[in-house]
């Protein structure tokens, strides 16, 4: 029997009309270091990414599902540009500023990105790129910039400028009716093992991964609120933030380049934003800067935090100011909401606390189970650990192989039943709440135990003149491994490695405690803000780092 429902397909289109239509009064806010902001309204970024879909099919001939890759900052042309792309029925590629060079070129390349529409004072780093891009036709430039870097660039791209591109065009386009299940959107991951990887999002998923990041179990985002949109777009579709606030008309203070403590807290102080999304070296920052030039942040009812673990200490010295953190998981390949850290009701702030430190609840949506080292699923009970698997309608079944490829299931990364191996480990408690004890790649296999290198890192930010703390195994004789602390201590701080281990043994087992020290001025970071373990090692591996062995 089938129902008597309408079949109208989850498009980008119909997310942006709505938003346009009907919260055509909401903000796209871009900062711009001027004294007053750039303002667009819904419904003015509406008619805009109209104008940018005929610019780009009547002048730069896209005409299908060819990639537009977007080499920008968040601001409002890249909102208009996330949009109009999928929108007409081509796939925005979102292109990360901050990989190297030579991962750019392989990605573009791979996604044969005909496209690209660039920020100008990003023209630095894409006009050596453009010899190698053989794909790209046409640069689209948005923005102050140098142009003369383009100049004499062996590159067969014509150059246009966004704002004459779109000039007098139609602010009507008529969107195609697409399959729901066709490409609107592809990210690749940072590729810190091997090629990086593309996950490549339909407008299904898109559309259900909205609905999901605007419920109250998630973001619990109204058009009474205003998001600083500090994730990038090009971080796998800014944790579907642009997307989620066409939805419900949420307002977004999009920070453009402005990216630093200082900016930030002046942001938040003079647009009052509610809410506000980033990984957690970001809020490191920014907890010193207000702590050292104070800063009114009191409108910020709620901060998502995620892209690796936030460590406890920061989320109590956030309590402190008014401020309240709110764990999420997720990844590329998960679009990336998996999990949010909403205690349960009922409960009184000490009782919360336990749930907050979690990576969350699992939302309707997101199949999760946790795998042991045999291949057996083991109990959602709190203790039993094993690498999590997850599946649902927003969550990648394969990787793009390329073009006219057929697309790539490797079995280190997907289970034979279809699950996509995340390559967390964790524990599950009984009512769904994720914890995650390290990577697979990341866990310390020391004496035949397992040693957390999260926890160990979380309890040492717990003292109050460690900056900065990252644990990574290492190599040893006896043992087979032993964990590396890598420390960042507080400016005038004086505390000696054997103080810190005797802090750790306050709260670890001895067994757990690293004997290997290092101090350095910076933990070194991925392109998305985590702490690079892998440099780590490699540094410890060619003796680059001064090792104190207690």
């Amino acid at each position: 029997m089938l129902s008597t429902m309408q079949d109208a397909p989850l498009l980008t289109s119909r997310i942006l009309e709505h938003g346009r239509r009907i919260h055509g009064k909401s903000q796209v806010i871009t900062w711009t270091g001027a004294p007053e902001p750039d303002r667009r309204s819904f419904a003015e970024i509406g008619d805009r990414a109209a104008q940018l879909a005929n610019a780009l099919r009547d002048e730069l001939g896209v005409d299908g599902d060819q990639r537009v890759a977007t080499l920008m900052w968040n601001n409002a042309e890249h909102v208009e540009a996330y949009l109009a792309i999928p929108s007409m029925g081509a796939v925005l590629h979102t292109l990360n500023l901050r990989l190297p060079a030579e991962q750019l070129v392989w990605i573009a390349n791979h996604a044969a990105d005909g496209v690209v529409i660039v920020n100008g004072s990003l023209l630095p780093l894409l006009a050596p790129l453009l010899p190698h891009l053989p794909t790209v036709e046409h640069v689209v430039v948005s923005g102050p910039g140098d142009r003369s870097l383009l100049d004499g660039v062996d590159s067969r791209a014509q150059v246009h400028e966004y704002e004459e591109l779109i000039a007098g065009r139609p602010t009507t386009f008529d969107w195609p009716e697409l399959d729901e299940r066709t490409a609107a959107a592809m990210c690749y991951t940072s590729g810190t093992t091997g090629d990086p990887k593309g996950v490549v999002f339909s407008h299904r998923s898109v559309y259900l991964h909205s609905m999901q990041v605007s419920m109250a179990e998630s973001m619990s985002l109204t058009d009474r609120d205003t998001t600083l949109v500090v994730v990038p777009q090009f971080h796998v579709n800014a944790w579907g933030i642009p997307h989620a606030t066409f939805m419900t008309g949420v307002n977004m203070l999009m920070p453009d380049r402005f990216l630093q403590p200082a900016p930030l807290a002046e942001m938040i102080e003079k647009e009052r934003p509610t809410h506000a999304a980033a990984v957690p070296t970001i809020w490191h920052g920014l907890l010193a800067e207000v702590t050292a030039n104070p800063r009114d942040l009191s409108s910020m009812r709620m901060v998502t935090i995620g892209g690796s673990s936030c460590p406890p200490a920061l989320m109590e010295a956030y309590d402190k100011i008014g401020v309240r953190l709110c764990h999420a998981w997720g990844m590329t390949e998960t679009s990336p909401l998996g999990t949010m850290a909403h205690p349960p009701a009922g409960l009184t702030p000490e009782e919360e606390w336990s749930y907050r430190v979690t990576q969350g609840r699992f939302p309707a949506g997101v199949e999760a189970r946790v795998v042991g080292p045999g291949g057996d699923v083991l109990p959602w009970d709190g203790e039993s650990a094993g690498e999590l698997e997850v599946r649902g309608p927003w969550i990648a079944a394969a990787y793009f192989g390329g073009v006219d490829a057929e697309p790539v299931r490797p079995a280190d990364k997907f289970s034979e039943d279809g699950w996509l191996k995340t390559g967390d480990v964790g524990v599950i408690s009984a009512d769904g709440y994720l914890t995650l004890t390290d990577r697979v790649k990341d866990v310390i296999k020391s004496g035949g135990e397992w040693i957390s290198s999260i926890a160990l890192e979380n309890a040492l930010m717990a003292h109050p003149e460690v900056v900065e703390a990252a644990v990574v195994a290492v190599p040893d004789q006896k043992w087979g491994e032993r964990p590396l602390a890598t420390v960042v201590l507080a400016e005038g701080a004086s505390v000696d490695y054997a103080a810190l281990r005797a802090f750790l043994g306050e709260s670890l087992a001895s067994w757990q405690l690293p004997e290997r020290w290092v101090l350095v001025p910076e933990v070194p970071k991925t392109n998305i803000g985590k702490f690079d373990k892998r440099a780590i090692r490699r540094q410890y591996a060619d003796g680059e780092l001064e090792v104190t062995k207690l």
